[in-house]
């Protein structure tokens, strides 16, 4: 009987990986990913066999790893959690009668804050500005009513070559609904190699320096910096 095992790896260093990440990898026969998140976790991949693609490799991957797993055991790898904008809603999605289990990791947006300081302390979501799987205006309305709602916003593929105004457009929403003080941070490459931190306001904001391996998360109408940390307060009272 076989297993397939769906893997949030986290920001991309071993050492982020959680203990039943790192052991669901050890137990697999056969590991599935998109070429540089397998470059990833290469110490844990001898003897083992690769299957990996390119990007937009989604759906040919998950189909891979649900054919392998009918009698070997295998683990599909998404950075960050798999639960969020990873593999597992696809591969449950595809899947029959295989014995699936989902396997969670640290998400961008807990990355990014945990070196920013506590940005996320009170309501936060989620939303990415690729329009590949969303039509566009609805991003927008998400990220308008994010906002009218004073929600912490993070913002997961900022931006690309592709579409290089999004990022603009959707901070413009944004400053509709916030004072221009409000900080707005953005990671590039967190708790990685390359790691950049940069802390604004709305109105200092550069987006010049965000491309697909920033995160950029915007504070709520609470939001200040301390110290150099980017505290969201959740009403204790100090």
């Amino acid at each position: 009987m076989g297993k397939l095992y769906v893997i949030g790896i986290g920001p991309g260093g071993l050492e982020h990986m959680t203990i039943r990440a790192m052991e669901a990898i050890k137990e697999s026969d056969i590991v599935v990913g998109y070429n540089k998140y397998i470059d990833m976790i290469k110490p844990l991949l001898e003897e083992k066999e690769i299957f990996s693609t390119g990007m937009k490799g989604e759906e040919e991957r998950c189909k891979k790893a649900l054919e392998l797993c009918k009698d070997k055991v295998v683990s599909v790898i998404s950075t960050g959690d798999s639960g969020i904008y990873g593999m597992a809603g696809l591969i449950l999605q595809m899947r029959q009668e295989e014995n699936v289990e989902v396997i969670p990791g640290v998400t961008a947006s807990s990355a990014a804050a945990s070196i920013l300081g506590a940005p996320l302390m009170h309501d936060n979501c989620n939303i990415s500005l690729s329009d590949l799987m969303t039509p566009y205006e609805l991003i927008k309305k998400r990220v308008d009513l994010a906002a009218k709602g004073d929600f912490i916003i993070s913002l997961y593929n900022p931006k690309s070559k592709g579409r290089p105004h999004y990022l603009r457009e959707n901070i413009d929403i944004i400053r509709k609904h916030r004072a221009g003080t409000v900080p707005i941070a953005v990671v590039k490459n967190a708790l990685r190699d390359g790691q950049q931190v940069n802390i604004f306001t709305l109105d200092t904001f550069d987006e010049n320096i965000v491309d697909m391996f920033s995160i950029v998360i915007i504070g709520n109408s609470q939001s200040y910096v301390k110290d150099g940390k980017f505290i969201t307060p959740r009403g204790y009272k100090v």
